[in-house]
């Protein structure tokens, strides 16, 4: 899954190495409209529906934070 989150963030942002150990938002890789967008596509992607009250900047700092935002939501490996 990992790889497919890193995909994902990589079409977002192509400018940007996701596969670096760094907190995507802190380092100003991620904002708040690509939270967004992000939320989104893993919506239609992987057929879930992210709760508002996840969609909190530290669950999109790093691959695995999403990853595991996207288990607690019901994604299967």
């Amino acid at each position: 899954m990992k790889q497919q989150i890193i995909e994902i963030l990589t079409e977002l942002r192509p400018e940007f190495d996701f596969s670096k150990d760094v907190d995507f938002i802190e380092a100003g890789m991620l904002d708040s409209f690509d939270v967004v967008m992000l939320v989104n596509t893993f919506d239609e992607k992987f057929g879930i529906s992210i709760d508002g009250v996840d969609v909190l900047p530290e669950n999109f700092s790093s691959v695995e934070r999403i990853e595991a935002l996207l288990k607690k939501n019901g994604v299967s490996i």
